[in-house]
């Protein structure tokens, strides 16, 4: 009878724990660490576990475990913005990695309204409900960075330095001298940069980076940055569309190539070019950087930064860290340090976009 009442129970979800240990016939705590997927339980006793909860239609609460655990099973992503290629492929990267591993993903939007910036910092990561964070492409000041530390719990910077975090970074300097270097080295001088925004460089620091690499390559071969070939844009294909076109517009003053500071503004000189019967490369070479899925259909030569790897990187760094405070708590080991800094490897891939200049 006892058994039929249970069976009713897990009918109506009201299983719980203790019928599941009684249906497996094993100690509430060994099903707990069944379930939990703890490693000090018997290849039997997690089937027996399982088998119970599948029978009764048992649910853990992670309510429940994470009271025991300390944990809450969700991590925090903030970003700048959702909308733009770099940051959705980096959320697409940390997402799929923690759905893997049973964690949920809280995102914060910080757009462009300082309040909303002060509540993320200030506010909501404080609230405790996170068992750590990522941040992408963010600089803070110092005293956001103090708020930032007070959450006492792992943080993974991604984009940039992050004092007292880890990070994972590309040298993004380092990456436009070579871009640039790509079209000396083919014979290039006259060469244009399409780089972002005075608004994206005020947080986004990006831009201003690259645009330093580019100019570095130039004056070290010797040749002048033409100011009116360096044009901005907003990193999108539509608005570099438009740059473009103000910059390619009289023959007598054109540039043969174009280092762009992102594959879409790439794309979207690319697309200029086309409208004045320029073709690529034989009139002008294009190079641009990220490597977003687009350059590949577009035969663009480009840098690939990986941001999808960068961004399931940072999760697995942020769990391993998590998995390792667990066990240093549970056997009074000393923590290890857990600041690091990482510089993610990028690939460089010449496709058709780039060629020697026009004789």
């Amino acid at each position: 009878m006892a058994a039929d009442w249970r069976g009713r129970r897990s009918i109506v979800g009201l299983a719980g724990i203790k019928d599941v240990a009684d249906r497996a016939g094993l100690s509430i705590a060994t099903v707990s660490r069944a379930l939990s997927g703890k490693a000090n339980v018997s290849a039997k006793s997690r089937q027996l576990a399982k088998a119970a909860a599948d029978e009764l239609g048992f649910v853990p609460s992670y309510h429940a475990s994470s009271l025991a655990s300390g944990r809450n099973h969700n991590v925090g992503l903030v970003v700048p913005s959702i909308h733009r290629w770099y940051f959705s492929s980096v959320l697409e990267g940390v997402s799929g990695t923690l759905l893997d591993a049973g964690y949920d993903l809280t995102l914060y939007n910080m757009g462009d309204r300082p309040e909303r910036r002060r509540s993320v910092l200030s506010d909501f990561l404080l609230r405790k409900r996170l068992d750590a964070v990522i941040t992408v492409a963010l600089v803070l000041s110092d005293a956001e960075i103090k708020q930032l530390l007070a959450f006492r719990r792992p943080i993974v910077g991604i984009g940039g330095a992050l004092a007292g975090a880890s990070t994972i970074r590309i040298d993004d300097a380092r990456l436009a001298r070579t871009a640039t270097e790509h079209l000396l080295g083919l014979g290039h001088t006259r060469i244009a940069h399409i780089t972002g925004s005075a608004e994206l460089n005020q947080d986004f620091k990006l831009p201003g980076i690259r645009r330093d690499g580019f100019e570095t390559a130039m004056q070290a071969a010797g040749h002048a940055v033409r100011p009116e070939w360096v044009v901005s844009a907003d990193f999108t294909i539509q608005g570099a569309y438009a740059s473009a076109r103000k910059l390619l517009a009289s023959a007598a003053g054109r540039p043969t190539a174009i280092f762009a500071a992102s594959d879409e503004m790439a794309i979207g000189a690319i697309l200029a070019a086309r409208d004045f019967g320029l073709r690529v490369p034989e009139e002008l070479s294009v190079i641009g950087m990220d490597g977003h899925e687009l350059g590949e259909v577009f035969g663009l030569t480009t840098i690939n930064q990986d941001a999808r790897g960068q961004g399931a990187l940072a999760a697995r760094m942020l769990l391993e860290t998590l998995d390792a405070g667990a066990k240093q708590h549970a056997t009074g080991v000393p923590p290890s340090p857990a600041a690091t800094d990482l510089e993610y490897p990028t690939e460089f891939l010449i496709r058709n976009s780039t060629a020697v200049p026009p004789a």
